[in-house]
């Protein structure tokens, strides 16, 4: 029983780092998303009008970023919109690894240590995703026709 413990808690470990990265590059749209649906709530709307709202607004926010992706020429504007998408991303893949850490190591030092590690990795990921999801044709790396 130790043993399948011990399996389960791998399992559920590498689930959760598995959906961390995948959902990294949300972490903007949801966090805005949520923002303006809370703020529409205390505003005076009903709870199902502020997470229409809050789902637009994170639907939004997401759109605008692949837009600009696809159409900035500029190399510094493109990493400044992926950065914008990779740092709530990066923090929230610190807080994620501080939270397994935490119930793990005994030293702060450590639990840090590996924090940063995480959010680097997590950061590093969702900055990938965010520029792989541009198109090729639109960042000017596709085949050019004569």
């Amino acid at each position: 029983m130790i043993a399948l413990g011990i399996l389960g808690s791998f399992a559920v470990i590498g689930l959760l780092c598995w959906l961390l990265f995948t959902l990294a590059v949300f972490a903007l749209p949801f966090f805005v998303g949520l923002n303006v649906g809370i703020w529409t709530h205390q505003a005076g709307t009903g709870i199902f009008a502020a997470f229409l709202i809050g789902a637009f607004a994170a639907g939004a926010t997401f759109g605008i970023g692949q837009f600009l992706l696809a159409v900035l020429r500029s190399s510094w504007l493109r990493l400044l919109v992926a950065l914008a998408f990779a740092a709530p991303a990066a923090l929230a893949g610190f807080y994620a690894t501080y939270g397994i850490v935490s119930h793990t190591m005994p030293t702060e030092t450590w639990q840090l240590v590996f924090s940063i590690i995480g959010a680097a990795a997590v950061g590093k990921t969702a900055f990938v995703r965010v520029t792989a999801l541009a198109a090729p044709e639109a960042s000017g790396q596709g085949i050019a026709t004569a």
